[in-house]
């Protein structure tokens, strides 16, 4: 088999790029032939195919009249990426092409070139794309399905994209452009990392052609043993990640630290407002990864439609109880009352409860931990992702017309 896999960065960039890589790596030992497609970046991993990757392109410094002009365009539609494509898919001979994260910059005009090379084509619903044009399904910070149905106007007269007309009026064009070239409808097979994603896009494809594959962890590396009782927040400091909700519930709290690592829009305003909290901004892998060993209670309070956060199967790999809000796919990763609690979003009351009764009871934290070790390890781990992604690739191979 000969996988062609296409990311707009060739670079740890995300968890698209963490899902991404860990796939590649896996055809890579298992004897499958992979051809990749990206973006140019002096980040990039090293790649024998990257003669054929796209320009690099920032559309956040794009200067100019004229030049914001050509970007728009090619943000809708890369000339570029497709003719690119098209020539490495006549250089390769892929069987079967797999997109990521390939928006903007790669476009979603790659899928219609290959499809007319007779490529099969995969993608993964990293994000909510398809059906909502700026991908968040929020509108000015809540939750939102106007668009769930393929019905793109309502992103120009919410102003979605950060309340911008120009930037709601380019983020309309790409969707309905996208639309009317039925790239998303030449797609063989969608890929949803949660039953809440799969029936999020149902509106628009049908649920034949929407395979649910939760994304892999390292569930079969020893759990930690350690619980110094702090509670960790890791992520994006950023409204729709609930960081507020819980800072405001862990004023509650007596005795126990509350750890915040990560970095976003608001960092400095968290810091001023909640002293108490210790905000240790950007980790890297290893330091991540030991906060996390040592933590007593992760919290991913989420108040948007969450997919399937790497930061709870992380915290489940470790053998972490997990509390979180019941949004999104979320209710499908942590079991209420067996590997964490649930509750409503942004229901400071309820968390605040929550966190005060699991801080002073350990042994409460070791079972939930110990169960949530158990899940993983059976539903998320490497070995099961791989396994059904494998089976998804067969199914659409041996369905595809042949070429």
């Amino acid at each position: 088999m000969k996988v062609l896999l296409a990311n707009k960065f060739f670079r740890q960039a995300g968890g698209a790029e963490a899902v991404y890589f860990q796939e590649r790596e896996h055809l890579l030992s298992n004897g499958v032939d992979v051809v990749d497609f990206a973006m140019a970046d002096p980040r990039n991993a090293p790649s024998p195919y990257e003669q054929y990757f796209v320009s690099h392109r920032d559309y956040h410094d794009a200067g100019g009249a004229m030049n914001r002009l050509v970007s728009g365009l090619q943000f809708v539609h890369s000339r570029e990426a497709v003719h690119k494509i098209s020539r490495l898919i006549d250089d390769t001979r892929p069987d079967l092409l797999h997109c990521h994260n390939i928006y903007h910059q790669l476009t979603p005009s790659i899928i219609g070139a290959a499809r007319r090379k007779g490529v099969p084509v995969v993608l993964t619903l990293h994000d909510y794309k398809p059906v909502c044009p700026v991908y968040t399904r929020l509108n000015d910070g809540s939750p939102c399905s106007r668009c769930a149905s393929g019905q793109f106007r309502h992103v120009l007269t919410n102003r979605c994209a950060d309340g911008s007309l120009a930037g709601s009026a380019l983020m309309y064009a790409e969707a309905t452009y996208q639309r009317l070239a039925g790239s998303y409808e030449a797609v063989d097979r969608f890929i949803a990392p949660s039953r809440f994603m799969a029936e999020s896009v149902s509106a628009r494809f049908p649920m034949d052609r929407i395979s649910v594959l939760y994304n892999g962890v390292d569930a079969e590396a020893a759990a930690s043993a350690k619980d110094e009782g702090y509670i960790l927040y890791f992520g994006r400091l950023s409204a729709e990640k609930g960081i507020g909700t819980l800072l405001q519930a862990a004023e509650q709290l007596k005795d126990t630290r509350v750890l915040v690592a990560g970095t976003g829009p608001l960092e400095q305003s968290l810091q001023q407002r909640f002293p108490s909290a210790e905000f240790l901004g950007f980790q890297d892998k290893a330091s991540m990864q030991a906060l996390v060993a040592a933590a007593g209670t992760i919290v991913v309070p989420s108040e948007w439609y969450e997919n399937c956060p790497m930061s709870v199967l992380e915290a489940m790999a470790a053998g972490k109880p997990v509390v979180a809000s019941r949004i999104g796919g979320i209710p499908e990763l942590v079991r209420d009352g067996e590997t964490g609690r649930l509750y409503e979003p942004g229901d400071r009351v309820a968390l605040a409860q929550i966190l005060t009764t699991l801080s002073s009871a350990p042994a409460e934290r070791a079972r939930m931990g110990n169960n949530a070790k158990s899940v993983a390890i059976r539903n998320f781990s490497h070995s099961a992702h791989n396994d059904g992604l494998m089976a998804i690739y067969q199914n659409v191979l041996s369905s595809a017309p042949a070429s």
